[in-house]
């Protein structure tokens, strides 16, 4: 490739008005990318705040983008494709279908056609129970068998791609862990447990973590890799500097984990969101309801090995630093919203 590194180059940011989309719009502009084609569903007036102060050149429809494209005949340097249904408890999976396997296959074409860098985002729910384990061996993909139809999309979006002939000159999935941090408010029930901790320590006082209905975890004692958005967008955008500076190399391409490597436990969490309350943990247990019990990870990790020998040196937050400086610089300063 003979793309240069410019920070005026045109970079599309698929679901830039969702949590992940708009953290990275804000982390792009922080680096003095300014000339960004937004795509979503701007009609979601919950969202407006996540995109409205961001730096831009356009904001298109997702419906629309490449009708867009075409009208425009922009060139673009890159895609970060983060834009997907996100929600676990929707299993209507002609919806997933849609939104986050057939709609990555149109983007996955273009940057083809066009020879466009391409990041997109996958998921850790591609693990399922993570009885296969959680390493970003491309092998592994067709025999991993996720819960629920966003993980089943996902899947079968990253099998689709390690099985093509044609693919975008530079490109890689990846498999975000579980995600918490600023731009989350819009997200409901899908929001971080962090979230929701510092929701019910503003109304009661104390924070209800699901028991454990497993004998060898404790309750509180599930384990997730939790991992900071701000380290999410770091990645992405060393990525794709690298496959704009030549310096990523096609066996280099593919699916790679995005967690911090380290499983940390609910307690931990829900007790982290507290101190950065200056308060003192008040936890208390409740049975998990029923009908996610049998779909219930009781640990993730991320073999994260992949990335650091592709290259990413920068250390993450740790699950105190990443909550504190989460609750302290954005929670509490934005009480009037909660």
């Amino acid at each position: 490739m003979n793309h240069s590194l410019n920070k005026n180059a045109s970079i599309i940011v698929t679901g830039a008005a969702g949590f992940i989309g708009s953290c990275m719009v804000e982390f792009l502009n922080e680096n003095g990318y300014e000339n960004l084609i937004l795509v979503d569903d701007f009609g979601i007036e919950a969202k407006r705040r996540n995109w409205e102060q961001k730096k831009y050149a356009s904001i298109v429809e997702r419906y629309n983008l490449f009708d867009w494209l075409k009208k425009e005949d922009t060139a673009i340097a890159a895609v970060i494709h983060l834009g997907a249904r996100t929600d676990t408890t929707e299993f209507n999976y002609a919806i997933h279908e849609e939104l986050n396997v057939q709609y990555s296959k149109d983007i996955w074409h273009y940057c083809v056609e066009k020879n466009i860098p391409l990041v997109y985002a996958s998921s850790a729910a591609t693990y399922g129970a993570g009885e296969l384990g959680y390493d970003d061996d491309h092998a592994l993909s067709e025999k991993l068998k996720p819960l629920n139809p966003y993980g089943i999309s996902k899947n079968e979006f990253d099998k689709w791609a390690l099985q093509q002939q044609q693919q975008p000159p530079c490109w890689t999935g990846l498999k975000f862990f579980n995600i918490y941090g600023p731009n989350e408010y819009h997200k409901g029930r899908m929001a971080s447990v962090i979230w929701h901790s510092f929701n019910q320590i503003k109304k009661d006082g104390i924070v209800k973590l699901f028991r454990s209905h497993r004998p060898d975890f404790k309750d509180g004692e599930q384990l997730r890799d939790f991992v900071y958005v701000k380290d999410l967008v770091k990645v992405m955008l060393w990525m794709c500097e690298s496959m704009l500076s030549d310096q990523w190399g096609k066996e280099q391409n593919g699916i790679y984990n995005l967690g911090t490597g380290k499983a940390r436990s609910f307690y931990d969490l829900a007790a982290a969101t507290f101190r950065g309350l200056d308060l003192e943990p008040n936890i208390v247990f409740i049975d998990m309801p029923e009908d996610i019990r049998d779909k219930y990870q009781y640990f993730t990790e991320a073999n994260m090995k992949k990335l650091r020998a592709a290259g990413y040196t920068n250390e993450f937050y740790s699950l105190e630093a990443g909550v504190d400086d989460y609750v302290r610089n954005y929670l509490r300063k934005d009480l009037k919203i909660y």
